[in-house]
């Protein structure tokens, strides 16, 4: 039984850091706590640390320590090697790893890179190491520029390498393979390969292998005159501007990179101009050759204009920056999202995660993690992808979650707003999002705009609605976009970065309206601890709720924790524990708590209870010793809005939870509110609970 997997090529750039990457977003979903550690890294920690651990460190969030992630630097292994003492070397690698071992649920491995010299020599340490760790193995192939019968070749000398030391191989991935050669490189592994390892391919993505403008800017040594916040432009084409300015503009391309003499003026101008032009394609930077900086003019103008390009200043001449640009080989930098994401993505579209997660996985660790709890809320969208409308497309957050949530693939989208706006943003924002698979409707234009007034007028005249004001109504994206999921053109909304919550819910209320059993509508938040995930409510829509209410808004709250997969035990929070204390609120508290127990005797509640009583099991046992909540309670319900609002918030930033939400609970269909500070992340995971709920 392992509780570990090591990476392994024979090559480099394989694309180990994709599987990597998702290999440990796989895990972080079901294992509570995981470790990663590459036994030999390339850089120096005198010289910078190692790009792909702090990418994985970073990106999940690792409690490790640098130190403890990587055992040698490769010269270092070469140096030990020369004096003959390789025993070393493997004994110290053991003892790192088991100290993972033991600490951690499982700990993911992932062998050299094969840059420098001794190639030969790394793949058979590779070996090594595997071997001694007594851990199995995923291949990895590199498919670029090979045909099937190498791909093939090169696999089968690597399983047998490992097969031969007697290290087992539980799955290959083909990598970079392209769609000439796929089918014929599969009949070859099936009839070839061994039935019991599992075998996928992943194609050859341009935009995980071309490099960006930061990669390119280090490679050449320049300098970086203007545009340090998009150095993550990815380069797909290169072109020297030596010609005529009208030939040089016929030839660009998507995402160009313009290598030119710094005293041509005219291309660095016209450059810029094409890339806020509609009419040419978007340009990844240029690079101004010959130690040549443009002339005091020109730098007035382009410090005068908005979202400049990069623009890179080396001394070399251009023939040699264009030769070194063409050797510049992509890797995924830590503050590289869109990638780190579609590393990720890619991953689970090809590899046959379901099948891989049956080998890898031979334990259930209790409880669920922040990390676990994200990684099944995208699962579970994915199974059953819904349509979310997005009624705020003036917002920027709201359209870089939208190109993170296209990206991941999760759901459908409807962005609301116009569509020459909403595409300038996108390419003001750098932002990978394909207009063509987002559904962009201005109410005021849109097809169903005359049969949605219609319906509002149908609903809301016995309140004195008239076909006028239904008229004006409708032309407010809360309207349009509630009115959508109504009539069944969305499965939820979710709004308010820019909207009020009474702006937000107010259609909803008045015609998706509670369901029957509900009579109040109340919120919850989903708060990710460093160790546990537990259910707020009510923290952003009843200000002073009865007891009845009270009780209505923890039965509520229990059914949301098991719709996403927490174990409900509510605590009726209070400033008292049990029958210590008297007074209105303390039984407003005692009432609701006997109110849940008669109407859901199913449920394990606890009240009056305090806050420390609920979640510290050494308080809890202290306090209320025969009670099955005190010190494990998952779900903590405020007395009132202002008590739970500004608890999450303290939570929330004093010990850097997490908060997904508010989502709310009781309407007939799923329309959930933002808050007007909310970040990329708040938004992109409420749109994900609310795709959840639609599924119910």
């Amino acid at each position: 039984m392992s509780k570990a997997i090591y990476i392994a090529s024979s090559e480099p750039y394989s694309g180990k850091s994709l599987i990597a990457l998702g290999l440990m977003n796989m895990l972080a979903g079901k294992t509570k706590k995981i470790a990663y550690f590459k036994p030999v890294i390339n850089e120096s920690p005198e010289k910078g640390k190692d790009v792909h651990l702090e990418t994985i460190a970073s990106h999940f969030a690792l409690p490790q320590e640098y130190s403890e992630m990587f055992a040698f630097t490769r010269d270092q292994v070469l140096q030990f090697r020369g004096e003959g003492n390789s025993s070393f070397v493997i004994d110290k690698i053991i003892a790192q790893y088991k100290k993972l071992e033991e600490a951690n649920d499982f700990v993911l491995v992932e062998g050299t890179d094969f840059l420098g010299e001794g190639l030969s020599y790394e793949f058979d340490a590779n070996v090594a190491i595997a071997k001694n760790l007594g851990i199995p193995v995923i291949l990895i192939i590199n498919g670029e520029g090979n045909s099937a019968d190498e791909v093939v070749t090169n696999l089968l000398s690597d399983y047998q390498s490992f097969s031969d030391k007697e290290v087992q191989v539980l799955a290959a991935v083909a990598n970079k393979i392209t769609p000439e050669i796929e089918a014929d490189l599969i009949a070859l592994v099936q009839k070839k390969l061994p039935k019991d390892v599992l075998f996928s391919t992943v194609p050859l993505n341009k935009n995980l292998r071309n490099p960006t403008m930061r990669e390119i800017r280090d490679a050449v040594k320049g300098k970086l005159l203007f545009g340090e916040n998009l150095l993550t432009n990815q380069v797909d084409h290169e072109m020297v501007g030596a010609m005529q300015l009208r030939n040089c503009l016929t030839r660009l391309e998507e995402n160009t990179l313009i290598v030119t003499p710094g005293d041509r003026a005219d291309i660095i101008v016209a450059t810029l101009q094409a890339n806020l032009s509609k009419n040419y394609p978007k340009v990844a930077g240029i690079i101004l050759t010959g130690g040549l900086e443009p002339e005091e003019p020109i730098v007035r103008l382009i410090e005068g204009l908005e979202g400049v390009i990069p623009i890179v200043l080396v001394n070399t001449g251009t023939f040699q920056t264009v030769n070194t640009v063409g050797s510049v080989k992509s890797r995924i930098y830590p503050d590289n999202q869109q990638k780190i994401e579609l590393a990720i993505n890619t991953f689970d579209k090809y590899v046959d995660t379901k099948t891989l997660e049956e080998k890898l996985i031979t334990f259930q660790p209790e409880g669920i993690t922040p990390r676990m709890f994200q990684y099944q809320l995208v699962k579970r969208a994915k199974a059953k992808k819904k349509h979310i409308v997005l009624p705020e497309g003036n917002d920027d957050r709201v359209l870089t979650a939208a190109a993170r949530l296209m990206q991941t693939d999760v759901v459908d989208l409807t962005i609301l707003g116009k569509k020459e706006e909403i595409a300038t943003s996108v390419k003001r924002l750098n932002l990978l999002l394909d207009l063509n698979k987002v559904q962009i409707i201005n109410p005021a234009e849109s097809a169903l705009y005359d049969d949605y007034v219609e319906t509002l007028y149908e609903l809301r005249k016995s309140k004195n609605v008239n076909m006028e004001m239904a008229r004006d109504m409708m032309t407010d994206v809360s309207y349009f976009g509630t009115m959508m999921v109504y009539k069944g053109h969305a499965d939820g909304m979710v709004s308010g970065a820019l909207h009020t919550t009474q702006h937000t819910i107010r259609p909803a209320l008045q015609f998706i309206k509670t369901k029957q059993e509900v009579s109040t509508v109340s919120s919850v938040f989903f708060m990710c601890l460093p160790d546990r995930v537990c259910v707020f409510g009510d923290c952003a829509v009843n200000p002073n709720p009865t007891s009845e209410q009270l009780a209505e808004i923890a039965i509520s709250s229990a059914e949301s924790s098991k719709m996403f997969g927490i174990e409900p035990k509510i605590a009726m929070l209070s400033y008292s524990s049990g029958t210590s204390g008297q007074g209105e609120d303390v039984e407003k508290v005692r009432k609701a708590t006997e109110i849940v127990k008669q109407l859901r005797p199913d449920l394990k509640v606890e009240g009056p209870i305090q806050y420390d009583a609920a979640v510290d099991p050494t308080v809890g046992k202290q306090k209320m010793p025969n009670s099955e909540v005190a010190g494990q309670a998952s779900v903590l319900i405020f007395p009132d809005l202002n008590t739970g609002n500004n608890t999450y918030k303290a939570v929330q930033r004093e010990t850097g939870a997490l908060a997904i939400g508010p989502m709310l609970q009781g309407l007939n269909k799923p329309v959930n509110d933002l808050s007007r500070g909310c970040t990329v992340d708040d938004i992109y995971n409420t749109v994900i609970i609310t795709a959840i709920q639609s599924q119910q």
